[in-house]
């Protein structure tokens, strides 16, 4: 590892060191002080809840068995709390408390007194002091906007004991999140707290002052990460999806209520949806960048129902960093982007200059996606610049990863600039040149990828290009340059010839990819981010060395 990076991973260690120890000190703070904590008599509003349901998981909860996460946890009559969860992830989900939005498909008295033990357990074995997983930042917000907006579930027939219980648990969590905010890192999970606490703060009485407070601090949170284009500083498409999930209903709890708004709130939500719609395919999937994994229709749908700004999606959003070539039913959408900061890299993959495209009603060409709960390997490997439709040098990724368990996988290095290049030539036709530096300092070269899509949206011209900075020379060291297309799973590849190959959807349309002059080649491959989980599927590849070769050509065609 360089200097350099270690003295950027001992910074971040130095300040995941305080950010440990703040929680820490809160969580005893918060103990010392809970028995002059003010608890609320009621709840004022249950706010609505936009994520999917699923009646099957209702029936199944009742049952003692809890699908989350991708697996199945089996109680036996046991409380899920005392029993060994099957893995972080099925943890965080249960402990979330997310699943209880299923039982309002099934809020049967006796479905509603299961879920309230369950609740009553979590109290009794996890709500007295803040500490372990339970208590995340991210799960203690997701909790405290769960319990909020299912408390109808979790009190129907509920005893004035438990009712008491419930709202002095709800106030300490509300509290907790309160002292913690200022020490959690930049990032999703900070908004996700900041709108928690806004949330509560109009379910719960409280004083207009603090409803204001709590407001204008999650105005000033809006402002920071929701950039001008409507991105989220991520760069995550998922991450506008899930934003206005939370968002849409506060909104609206904030207006039936009659508080007054905060500021920024309206506007951002306004400035979200062209960003969601800018990674919208074809069939109606967003796109799979920056850690983005499979999108449930029905919530995507659910949003986009609130969408008053309608219009064309951009064809650029310059501050999340990313181009959408379109025309006639095809679609491109390709990263020109870097992490905008190291803290903000947790979850960014090495992606840089790869793109997607889907015509009529599917994905083509796709990237690999990030699988939503598999494990530490799945999720390295999704993150590699091979996980992603471009170009990989000697099998590595354009960008370093951390490998400290102490401050997370991070992105120490790799691409620091990127070039972009937008036009359209006297044909009508749309093309994009765009260039990074991920592989300069290790290998080199840069690369510079340009692609063309015409007016009709049957064509697609691509080139993919080596160079080395101005005046220098390559060493002789032969480099094994590889460009990848991933293939949705729902495509079926038929070989023409040793330069082109058919690319079949299941309603028979069809586009041919050629590499005239160059071997095609046909490989095994593997989508994580399928609603189903990991899934086997194919890729093209196309195998160069440079210097001998430094740049290659390829294209696609609607067929007929």
């Amino acid at each position: 590892m360089r200097l350099a990076d270690r003295r950027r991973l001992f910074s971040f260690g130095i300040r995941e060191i305080w950010r440990r120890l703040c929680r820490r000190s809160a969580g005893l703070r918060l103990a010392v002080t809970s028995s002059a904590l003010q608890v609320p008599e009621r709840l004022i509003v249950a706010p609505t809840d936009l994520r999917a349901l699923d009646p099957f998981v209702a029936e199944e909860i009742l049952e003692g068995r809890f699908p989350l996460a991708g697996r199945i946890l089996e109680t036996y009559g046991e409380s899920p709390f005392s029993v060994e969860l099957p893995s972080r992830a099925f943890a965080e989900r249960l402990h979330s408390f997310a699943w209880l939005r299923h039982i309002r498909t099934n809020k049967t008295e006796a479905a509603c007194a299961h879920a309230r033990q369950i609740v009553a357990d979590w109290i009794a074995l996890h709500g007295r002091r803040p500490k372990g997983m339970a208590w995340e930042p991210n799960v203690a917000a997701e909790r405290v906007v769960a319990w909020l907006s299912h408390s109808t579930v979790v009190l129907q027939g509920a005893e004035a004991g438990f009712y008491r219980r419930f709202m002095r648990s709800l106030a300490y969590q509300v509290r907790y999140l309160r002292k913690i905010a200022g020490c959690t890192p930049e990032g999703e999970t900070r908004l996700k707290l900041r709108i928690a606490l806004a949330m509560a703060s109009i379910s719960m009485p409280t004083r207009a002052a603090y409803i204001r407070r709590e407001g204008m601090r999650l105005d000033r949170e809006l402002e920071r990460q929701i950039m001008a284009d409507g991105g989220h500083v991520s760069r995550n498409p998922r991450t506008v999806l899930d934003l206005l999930i939370d968002l849409l209903p506060l909104r609206q709890t904030y207006i039936n209520l009659g508080h007054d708004l905060p500021p920024k709130l309206i506007p951002t939500i306004d400035r979200m949806y062209p960003a969601l719609r800018f990674f919208r395919h074809q069939d109606g999937d967003l796109a799979l960048f920056n850690g983005a994994s499979a999108t449930p229709a029905s919530e995507l749908l659910s949003v986009l129902r609130y969408d008053e700004t309608a219009g064309k999606p951009f064809k650029a959003l310059p501050h999340m960093n990313y181009h959408r070539l379109s025309a006639e039913g095809t679609t491109l959408i390709v990263d020109t982007g870097r992490p905008l900061s190291p803290a903000l890299s947790r979850g960014a993959h090495a992606g840089c200059l790869s793109f997607e495209m889907s015509s009529g009603r599917h994905r083509f060409i796709v990237n690999c996606g990030a699988p939503k709960y598999a494990g530490k390997n799945y999720r390295q490997i999704a993150r590699s610049t091979a996980a992603h439709s471009t170009v990989t040098l000697n099998e590595t990724s354009s960008s370093r990863f951390a490998r400290s368990r102490f401050t997370g996988p991070l992105m120490l290095g790799g691409v620091s600039d990127v070039q972009v290049e937008r036009w359209d030539d006297v044909h009508g036709n749309d093309w994009l040149r765009a260039s990074h530096d991920g592989y300069l300092t290790e290998l080199g070269y840069f690369h510079e990828r340009e692609i063309g899509l015409n007016r009709s949206g049957d064509k697609i011209k691509g080139h993919d290009r080596l160079f080395l900075p101005e005046g220098e020379e390559a060493n002789g060291e032969p480099v094994a340059a590889v460009a990848r297309f991933h293939i949705h799973p729902a495509i079926m590849l038929s070989r023409r010839d040793e330069e082109s190959v058919t690319m079949r959807a299941a309603d028979g349309e069809s586009w041919i990819f050629a590499a005239p002059g160059l071997d095609l080649l046909i490989d095994e491959d593997i989508f994580f981010a399928d609603v189903s989980g990991v899934r086997p599927s194919q890729q093209l590849v196309i195998e160069f060395s440079p210097p001998e070769t430094l740049e290659i050509r390829w294209m696609l065609r609607r067929g007929e």
